[in-house]
């Protein structure tokens, strides 16, 4: 092993369970108590370490996620969250860092810190996020005031948002929201594997049942209730569609108050520190890639050429097949994530080796951009139990993350092992195969259609059950030019929408003819 070597020496998970939002955590009280856990887990004394720490990280929340400056917080916010996380363990990093959005970013953070810790730039970094929507949600209810705002001096490197996921033409027709988007994407899936509503919700439930027998067993899972694949395709007054075809248990849940965290350092600083080997977990392989970003550029809507490309770049810099790899969580806030992460991968929905190591969003819990840090921190627990067992069974375990952000928008993959990667660690420029997606042809888009035209795939939004809009993304039968419309938002079209096979389906749309000077598209 080289000393300039990029290792995880420390992961921690915190869930905070209090009814009395009184009492409860604010996001970065949870980021603290998570990064406390994740420093003690070094083995070392947490307060030393803590001192140790030249870069500090967080992963941004979700209240910071969604526009510029800010989105207000009715209780206030930290103004620097990593000098807040800091403070709160007496800690004075020379870098602090807060992260852009997307739920790719725990990956792509531990990337950028193995790339630095390498390359001698970086000697201990600290990366940690939280989310207290639970706790803000319950206290909004109640009609409690909390207080939340923080003032940190010291500088901070704050990345903002990134870049744009949606344009504005598709916010006015309701794609951008996750819930609106990824029942798109199910229902392209559906029509590709032909298959009936009610065959697809069955299937859905098939995958999405293991999960909750994962959660179930977690300790740190706030959704963890045991169900099977009926009860989750059953729709119900409690298991309501929200988008359909997904009824609520198949939908992240972001009402939680979690966090988790990892600590990174380099061999040599490790020995150097006394941190036992046995806790060392080696990133052997990582890759990140882009879709095009805007949901109406998409090559298909039923497979992620970035996700394919990044995880066989990631397996490639690893030097390992995906028959190589014992551990898998795949990014799952909704069950499209999963399916298409397996086509990506070559894997079957039902892999004997299990798809999640958490639960997943809808059953662990969905902590805003943060979900793949407790799954990733739940990895280096899992591997360096591995590592005891190595010279029983004669195999090596290695484990993959996928991370997802936006909307199948960004991917991030990680292969990590016990095991001493050999030779220098060298992670390849995302630049360099960024283009080849790029690349790719996608249909032409026109945001003013007209004419005869049929549906490439659709959604019927609900509010507390009831279906309130429809949602097509179709093609222009004249020149196969793609365009988005929303229907008719009357009780009959919608009712028809849930009732009938919609895909394919021929019609009509119309430049500005729906509510707000949407698209309207009617069918035959």
């Amino acid at each position: 092993m080289r000393d300039n070597t990029p290792i995880l020496v420390g992961a921690g998970q915190f869930t905070r369970r209090e009814d009395d939002p009184l009492k409860a955590f604010s996001p970065m009280d949870i980021a603290a108590e998570a990064a406390r856990v994740a420093l003690a887990d070094t083995g070392l004394d947490a307060s030393r370490v803590a001192q140790l720490i030249d870069t500090l990280a967080v992963i941004r929340i979700f209240p910071d996620s969604f526009n510029r400056p800010r989105m207000p917080n009715p209780f206030g916010r930290a103004e620097n969250p990593p000098r807040a996380v800091a403070r709160r363990l007496n800690a004075n990093p020379s870098r602090a860092i807060y992260g852009h959005v997307g739920g790719n970013t725990p990956q792509t953070m531990i990337n950028e810190m193995a790339q630095r810790i390498a390359e001698g730039e970086v000697g201990v970094a600290l990366i940690t996020g939280s989310e207290a929507i639970k706790t803000a949600q319950r206290a909004l209810r109640a009609g409690v005031t909390l207080n939340w705002q923080e003032e940190d001096a010291g500088s901070i490197e704050d990345r903002g948002i990134g870049p744009t996921l949606a344009s504005a033409h598709e916010f006015a027709h309701g794609i951008g929201v996750p819930v609106n988007t990824y029942p798109l994407f199910e229902n392209a899936i559906r029509g590709r594997l032909e298959n009936s509503v009610e065959q697809h919700l069955l299937a859905m439930g098939e995958l999405f049942a293991p999960f909750t027998e994962v959660a179930a067993a977690n300790p740190f899972a706030l959704y963890g209730t045991r169900r099977s694949a009926q009860e989750l395709a059953r729709v119900s007054a409690e298991n309501r569609f929200i988008g359909f075809p997904y009824p609520k248990w198949m939908n992240a849940m972001d009402g939680v108050d979690q966090g988790a965290a990892v600590v990174m350092t380099s061999v040599g600083r490790a020995r150097e520190l006394g941190i036992d080997p046995a806790r060392w977990v080696f990133l052997h392989g990582c890759a990140e890639a882009s879709e095009k970003l805007l949901v109406t550029e998409r090559v298909n809507y039923y497979s992620s050429p970035a996700m394919q490309i990044n995880t066989a770049r990631a397996l490639a810099m690893a030097g390992k097949e995906m028959s190589d790899i014992d551990l898998i969580d795949i990014y799952s806030c909704f069950p499209s994530a999963v399916e298409v992460a397996c086509a990506a991968l070559g894997i079957q929905t039902d892999d004997s080796r299990g798809l999640t190591l958490t639960g997943g969003l809808p059953f662990f819990g969905g902590p805003g951009n943060n979900y793949s840090m407790h799954a990733i921190a739940t990895l280096v627990s899992l591997l360096r139990d591995r590592r005891k067992n190595d010279s029983t069974t004669g195999r090596v375990a290695f484990g993959m993350i996928t991370a997802n952000g936006g909307y199948l928008s960004k991917h991030a993959t990680g292969i990590y092992s016990s095991t001493p990667v050999e030779g220098e660690w060298r992670c390849e420029n995302p630049a360099s195969y960024q283009g080849e997606i790029d690349a790719m042809l996608s249909p032409r888009f026109t945001e003013t259609p007209e004419g005869d035209a049929k549906v490439e795939t659709y959604t019927v939004i609900h509010e507390r059950g009831v279906p309130v809009r429809g949602i097509v993304i179709g093609r222009l039968i004249e020149d196969n030019v793609r365009f988005i419309a929303n229907t008719a938002n009357d009780t009959e079209t919608l009712s028809r929408m849930l009732a009938e096979e919609m895909l394919e389906r021929a019609g009509r749309v119309t430049t500005g003819a729906a509510a707000e000077g949407a698209n309207l598209f009617q069918f035959s």
